[in-house]
């Protein structure tokens, strides 16, 4: 199949730099896989970053370079799909500006993550115009390629959904020119960190892609356990252990079977626990650090990708912009 009868799909991630085990789990395997049946589009949402990060813009463009290099050496083959920066393709602030005129202001208030993102990053003011029309800049984004679907995970479905009623919208005043793309939901791994909360950079409990062996190691080392074993003796309950939660995503069955006896019966102690995810982990990060070297040693070959990305999906972007200031009457 020739990627002009492949259906496109496009997806995109905030450049918070160097990506970890999470994304590894929840986005980029799925993404390689994705890749072999769709037309794919993948992009650095670095004017989305701004919404966020508008105090403190220095490590945005930088943070888009590391994220790249993560995506390659991940095993994302930039020779089966696009990989393109927001910023480069200016169409996507023309459509967001067109799209803004029609969206209601209650279908903008009534996104979820508003007031939850509002919440999480209470160090920051996030009372702007550009933080609340954020889901109308990511319909931007994804409609203007006309995709048929969006991989997401289960907290980004009221954002897809929005992005279908504005199609909607728009199509009922001017004409069926969006499809409403569906989103392509696959069931994502929870990664925990290393306190057990979900795995991100901003809580620093992050294993990082671009970690080295012995900082692997040592942050599996200190994790947390089930609190109530404290002593070497103490029988444990892996089902509230997420050192246990990374086993289930990293080492196979037999090893999910010994730890739970070991761990319940205390025959084993939590450094034993950890010592063949550890191992498991460094298997699964050895070829993407070594492919990360590479990378890093030649960063033209990243530039020219993000480059020749960004300058094939402008050209589609300006093909859909035509056909919209056509039938809006704006030339």
């Amino acid at each position: 199949m020739t990627m002009q009868e492949k259906k496109r799909i496009l997806s995109g991630m905030r450049p918070s730099g160097k990506l970890h085990l999470g994304h590894l789990k929840g986005a980029l395997e799925n993404w390689i896989r994705l890749t072999e049946s769709y037309d794919c589009y993948f992009f650095s949402a670095d004017w989305h970053a701004l919404t966020s990060e508008y105090a403190d813009t220095s490590e945005i463009t930088p943070n888009t370079f590391d994220m790249a290099i993560d995506w390659i050496a991940a095993g994302l083959d930039p020779g089966k799909c696009t990989f393109f920066i927001q910023s480069k393709i200016k169409q996507h602030a023309e459509l967001f500006l067109l799209l803004a005129m029609i969206t209601p202001l209650p279908w903008a208030l009534k996104c979820p993550t508003f007031k939850e993102q509002q919440e999480q990053l209470s160090d920051r003011d996030l009372n702007t115009y550009g933080f609340l029309g954020y889901p109308v800049l990511q319909a931007a984004d994804i409609l203007i390629y006309l995709p048929y679907g969006v991989p997401v995970g289960q907290d980004q479905l009221p954002h897809i959904e929005l992005t279908r009623m504005i199609a909607r919208r728009f199509n009922n005043f001017f004409g069926a020119i969006f499809p409403e793309p569906e989103a392509l939901l696959t069931p994502a791994a929870k990664v925990p960190g290393t306190d057990g909360r979900k795995m991100s950079k901003s809580y620093g409990n992050a294993i990082l892609l671009s970690d080295s062996a012995d900082t692997v190691k040592t942050k599996i080392n200190t994790m947390v356990t089930d609190p109530a074993r404290k002593r070497r003796s103490d029988p444990g309950n892996p089902d509230i252990c997420p050192v246990f939660e990374l086993h289930k995503i990293f080492t196979t069955p037999d090893i999910h079977n010994w730890v739970v006896d070991g761990c319940r019966t205390a025959g084993i102690g939590c450094l034993d626990c950890k010592k063949p995810l550890i191992e498991a982990i460094q298997v699964v990060l050895d070829p993407v650090r070594k492919k990360r070297d590479e990378l890093e040693a030649d960063p033209d070959y990243v530039r020219n990708v993000l480059e020749n990305g960004s300058a094939k999906a402008m050209d589609l972007a300006e093909k859909t912009m035509q056909h919209i200031r056509k039938s809006i009457g704006i030339f």
